[in-house]
């Protein structure tokens, strides 16, 4: 285990002195994913505040989970442009400067529309994601790619686990039994 840390240490070290003029592309689309990444968290804690009716007890910690998720891939994602010789956007300014993702007013929305917002911000990470995969495939940077592919698997399993438990749930509500 040690023998492992001390060479990844000089990976990290070896690719931030040779890195830096190398993959423009790959560490503009990682900025782009932190941006989005810090404001789809927020955003998702919003609807977590916001959310109220039926359904509530369902998702309500549902959305701790895709939060969780979500810092995850950030950390991964930024350690990873760092390790590149880029530098992650960390200040509230540059990340909704450069988010893609809209900032709304919070208001207090039935489970159907909280539900509607975090389903179009996954759709949208997914888009950037793949965009990172295309990228990282042009530029051949397997290890990015792995992080994006990683990042879009997690995303699309709880886009899935999402639509089927707003589904079952939507026929319990309505005493729909199949």
């Amino acid at each position: 285990m040690v023998e492992f840390k001390k060479e990844a240490v000089k990976d990290v070290t070896t690719l931030t002195k040779s890195a830096p003029v190398a993959l423009a592309k790959t560490k503009e689309v990682l900025n782009q994913a932190v941006a989005d990444l810090y404001v789809a968290h927020v955003a998702l804690h919003q609807v977590h505040w916001y959310m109220r009716g039926r359904g509530f007890l369902v998702w309500h910690p549902k959305m701790d989970e895709y939060m969780d998720a979500l810092d995850g891939q950030l950390d991964e994602i930024s350690e990873r442009l760092i390790t590149l010789g880029g530098s992650p956007f960390s200040t509230l300014t540059e990340f909704l400067q450069n988010s893609e993702i809209e900032e709304e007013a919070g208001e207090y929305r039935n489970v159907e529309e909280s539900l509607e917002r975090v389903l179009a911000i996954y759709r949208y990470l997914s888009e950037l994601f793949q965009k990172g995969l295309d990228v990282t495939d042009e530029e051949g940077d397997d290890v990015t790619n792995g992080i994006f592919t990683d990042a879009k698997t997690e995303l699309i399993n709880n886009l899935d686990a999402c639509r089927r438990t707003w589904t079952s749930t939507w026929f319990v509500r309505n005493r729909i039994i199949i």
